[in-house]
């Protein structure tokens, strides 16, 4: 470790950069497409990846499901919720970063346009205390890509968002979380994270350390991925 000064807080996204929920919201987008006749496929749900849910269940209206955007945004999270409560998959390399910042005692707060009770799932079979503050897409007026919810995640936290380190893997998140002032890491997940000034990005967070974020919390992008 460096003399450098550490975070004064880790903020993470959940869905495809804490944990792998991807699937879950990929199969129940395409069941309920199906349930209503309507055409539908991952590339469809890749382009959805990190937007607010009230954005995904629109698109289903739009392209023919007989329902109204809040009985569609119910539908996927009560799916989503059923997976999340039989097993939570933690993507690669998550739980040890988790335990190092818990060791050197860097606060981290869960940022998601996820529902309320989808990151109540994940945060419970976490390590205990490992989220102090939990924004989710229930508690904001403007979800991703507008910076409010890390910017309320900062300031529930007591912290300023500069001297934060933003982890995520949707374009709207990291748009978020740039546009916070917050320095960015990326991690690729299901969509390709495009090279840009200031963002940070990796094909995992494995192998990814303490020593790493200080480093690109000092100034430093970190840029693993080949383009």
């Amino acid at each position: 470790m460096t003399d450098a000064p550490l975070p004064a807080a880790v903020l993470w996204d959940m869905d495809g950069t804490l944990v792998d929920t991807e699937p879950l919201w990929f199969a129940a987008e395409a069941a309920l497409a199906r349930h209503h006749g309507v055409a539908w496929d991952a590339s469809l749900s890749r382009q959805l990846v990190g937007m607010p849910l009230e954005r995904y269940a629109q698109i289903l209206v739009g392209r023919g499901v007989d329902l109204v955007v809040d009985d569609v945004v119910d539908r996927l999270v009560d799916s989503v919720a059923q997976g999340l409560v039989r097993e939570v998959t933690w993507q690669p390399g998550v739980l040890g970063l988790l335990a190092e910042l818990a060791e050197s005692r860097v606060p981290c707060a869960l940022v998601t346009m996820s529902y309320r009770r989808l990151a109540d799932a994940v945060v419970a079979q976490a390590p205990p205390g490992t989220f102090r503050v939990v924004v989710t897409g229930d508690d904001v007026q403007h979800g991703k890509p507008h910076p409010e919810a890390y910017l309320r995640a900062a300031a529930e936290l007591g912290v300023d968002p500069t001297r934060c380190l933003a982890i995520e893997d949707s374009p709207p998140g990291i748009g978020a979380a740039l546009a916070s002032g917050a320095r960015t890491l990326a991690v690729q997940n299901v969509v390709p994270v495009e090279r840009r000034e200031g963002l940070s990005r990796v094909p995992t967070l494995a192998g990814v350390g303490l020593t790493d974020l200080v480093q690109i919390l000092a100034g430093d992008d970190l840029d693993l991925l080949v383009d």
